[in-house]
């Protein structure tokens, strides 16, 4: 759901900034003052868990892939603040190092995927875990339904940006996004199910595991799985085939690993694993540096 440049125009490029500007900036506070704090390296293992799983697009139908958004996934792991500070992190690696989003719309990213799809959806699954006397089996819906919901929620979101910015009518676009995404939701709950218990800290034997076991999976992904990823066009792409909104434009910049490949590589496969293991590599190294950054704010504000 990463939208290009090309898509959005005008005052809406530098509002979105605005609002994903102070969301994080209040996501930043919130992290420095919880008291339940990520270490810096289980931070930056799990932003690279995310940074991976985006990379996996899984068909749906009708030639449309869907990928994981990832936002309640963190926030589950991390706690709602960093929850956000994650996602945020990975779109700007996606945005700069593989030109996946562009530039001047990387603030609506920011804003539909990290703040609504972790921060939003991340009070959808506090919500569903605070009710008392649930079965596993309740609390399963739960989470999958936070998760579900929290991919119609950007997916609405992307559909209000496209219809303000006179890209395609609302009326157009947000039946064929919320449809498209229901069913992408429904891949999204099911990963986030499946990945919630295997990495949750409470789940974990040892404490270095909560660190390894999301790092190690993020590699194996991102270098041996991600070149297996679905290459048909996802939601967004899709509808805006339907509806010939997409138009390609000239990057902003030359980033260093456009499309997730390394241009020197000639072999496909080698040249997206390769991409995708140094795209986590970067991600897990950004991620830890902020979450050092604000391990030691919150230490000099306390």
């Amino acid at each position: 759901m990463h939208i290009p440049s090309s898509m959005l125009h005008g005052a809406i490029c530098p509002v979105t900034a605005a609002v994903s500007t102070i969301s994080l900036a209040g996501a930043a506070y919130a992290a420095t003052k919880i008291s339940n704090k990520p270490s810096a390296a289980r931070f930056a293992a799990v932003t690279a868990l995310i940074f991976a799983g985006q990379m996996m697009n899984f068909p749906i139908q009708s030639g449309t892939s869907g990928h994981l958004l990832g936002g309640v996934l963190a926030s589950a792991l991390l706690g709602i603040p960093f929850g956000v500070l994650a996602v945020a992190l990975v779109l700007t690696v996606q945005c700069l190092v593989f030109s996946d989003g562009g530039l001047a719309v990387l603030g609506a990213n920011i804003l539909n995927m990290a703040v609504l799809g972790a921060g939003a959806g991340g009070f959808f699954y506090q919500y569903f875990l605070q009710k008392e006397g649930r079965t596993v089996f309740q609390r399963g819906i739960g989470i999958g339904l936070a998760a579900w919901v929290s991919t119609l929620l950007a997916a609405l979101a992307c559909s209000v940006e496209l219809a303000v910015s006179g890209t395609v009518a609302f009326t157009q676009v947000s039946g064929a996004m919320l449809s498209t995404h229901a069913l992408i939701g429904i891949g999204e709950a099911t990963i986030t199910l499946i990945a919630l218990p295997f990495f949750a800290q409470e789940g974990l034997i040892r404490t270095r595991w909560a660190v390894a076991a999301p790092a190690a999976a993020a590699m194996v992904i991102a270098a041996m799985l991600s070149p297996f990823a679905s290459g048909w066009p996802d939601g967004l792409e899709w509808v805006a085939q339907k509806y010939q909104f997409l138009h390609e434009s000239a990057p902003a910049f030359v980033s260093p690993m456009p499309d997730y490949a390394i241009p020197v590589i000639s072999h496909q496969m080698i040249s997206v694993g390769l991409a995708g293991l140094a795209g986590a590599l970067i991600t897990f190294a950004f991620a830890w540096v902020l979450g050092k950054g604000l391990h030691s704010l919150s230490r000099s504000v306390a």
